[in-house]
């Protein structure tokens, strides 16, 4: 495959710290190659500037009368409308509520939650931990079955809403997986929990750096009613999350956290709360969080959602040619991604994660417990499949190309000879022990001091590692 990166509107260029060299364990430097976006992506220059555009006016929030504080003021509910517009909702009818992340918004919503004593929350096997736990604390979860290629089952879906129907708090779920990748019909889905008498929330973590997230009107059958952010995942640090969802939901009763800022009047006797989203954003807000999420929202949408989709469905292709060709790799679910090629799955598409055993001076994250429950609950990985064994490759319009697509392939190639087949343990042991691996015969001596030696850290970054007290 020869087509080259989308250059007019090329992310890669706009990728703080894309072409950083680290240092391996023999001491030598590489270019860091990121292939776990699904966990966190690096910050885009765009988002930087903001900040640094930012910073010499940061103040209070809503809180002084001086021209920073106002200057601030404005930004933070300017971020408001921006992440509004990101996801098509209505401000004049829905709130957007910041946050930590992801994990947060759902547990504000699992407290502020209206619903009847014993009703369900219906959630799905494909989801987060975050998505699950949350519900489980606080309602009768019902969980969606995962079909064996890790897709949702959506026969199940339709028996769980028909069984709860009139009973159902809320419908859960992710609108991309973060172990397959797979897109969920989330629109379909949302207009089969509403014929139920259910509301549904999405979580758009994994999806937004991806797809372009559409809450559409609120009289729409279809209307996503709430969806869940992280910043962290599409291009944006600083810690920060929002929420989306209706406003009259959020103004019944009180919030989880109350106190300042949640408040426009308080006597010994009474309490008045704030409208929103002041009343479900206690105290000193993260501003810089904020103004670093909106950058990093409209940075995806002048690039265009549309075009993102496209080159990753182009990486998809060529990553699934070029990890075939290894021998001993094994890709979980869709292998034909040819570009213009419609999915046999349709509509649900893989987004941007394949299973391998890989790794070399690459962020890639394997074995993860998030994984876990997905890889228990179906048989995506087949019945010769160890749970918990695989690495997951994570590409990003922004991070990910051939070039780098090429090293995660000979990556692999390169730990299969390194990997030791299971067998029988030691005498007395469990039967399936692995053996030991003698990654030492293959391997250059690890120093004796483990940490990066400083005289290759560059800048500030020595700061960083000294020991404190030195």
């Amino acid at each position: 495959m020869t087509t080259p990166d989308h250059a007019p509107y090329n992310l890669r260029s706009r990728i703080v710290g894309i072409d950083e060299r680290v240092p391996l364990l023999d001491g030598s430097l590489a270019t860091y190659v990121n292939l776990d976006n699904a966990a966190s992506t690096p910050a885009l220059t765009d988002v930087l500037d903001a900040v640094d555009r930012f910073m010499p006016y940061y103040s209070s929030v809503h809180r002084g009368t001086g021209f920073k504080s106002r200057l601030s003021t404005l930004a933070y509910d300017q971020a408001h409308e921006i992440i509004a517009a990101f996801v098509g909702a209505n401000p004049e009818t829905n709130a957007v509520i910041f946050g930590k992340n992801t994990t947060e918004a759902i547990n504000k919503l699992s407290f502020r939650l209206p619903a009847r004593p014993g009703a369900v929350v219906i959630t799905t096997q494909l989801e987060h931990h975050s998505n699950d736990l949350p519900w489980r604390a606080r309602f009768p979860v019902e969980h969606v079955r995962a079909l064996p290629d890790g897709r949702l089952d959506e026969a199940h879906f339709d028996e769980l809403l028909a069984q709860h129907a009139g009973n159902i708090a809320l419908v859960t779920v992710t609108g991309a997986s973060n172990v397959s990748g797979f897109l969920q019909p989330i629109h379909r889905l949302a207009r089969k929990a509403h014929a139920a008498g259910a509301l549904i929330l999405v979580d758009a973590a994994q999806l937004a750096p991806h797809r372009r997230v559409d809450m559409k009107a609120d009289d729409d059958p279809e209307h996503l009613d709430f969806v869940t952010l992280s910043a962290h995942k599409m291009y944006a640090p600083f810690g920060t999350g929002a929420l989306i969802g209706p406003k009259s939901v959020f103004m019944q009763g009180a919030p989880e956290y109350p106190g300042g800022g949640t408040v426009d009047v308080v006597t010994l006797d009474e309490v008045h709360w704030a409208g929103m989203p002041d009343r479900d954003e206690a105290g000193s807000p993260n501003v810089v969080g904020a103004v670093a999420m909106a950058a990093a929202a409209r940075a995806l949408m002048d690039v265009g959602m549309d075009r993102i989709a496209a080159h990753e469905q182009d990486l998809l292709a060529y990553a699934t040619e070029r990890l075939l060709a290894v021998p001993g790799v094994t890709i979980y679910g869709e292998r034909d991604f040819a570009p213009g090629r419609k999915s046999r799955r349709d509509p649900v598409q893989p987004c941007r994660s394949l299973a391998l055993p890989a790794g070399r001076d690459s962020g890639l994250r394997g074995r993860h417990r998030r994984a876990q429950r997905l890889l228990l609950c179906s048989s995506l990985c087949g019945a010769s499949a160890e749970p918990g064994r695989g690495d997951r490759v994570n590409m990003a319009r922004a991070t990910s190309g051939r070039r780098q697509i090429q090293h995660a392939g000979d990556g692999a190639h390169e730990l299969r000879l390194l990997q030791q087949p299971r067998g029988r343990g030691p005498p007395g042991g469990h039967a399936g022990a692995r053996r030991p691996r003698r990654l030492h015969r293959q391997l250059p001596a690890r120093p004796p001091d483990r940490r990066v030696p400083a005289g290759r850290l560059r800048g500030t970054g020595r700061q960083l590692f000294r020991t404190v007290g030195s």
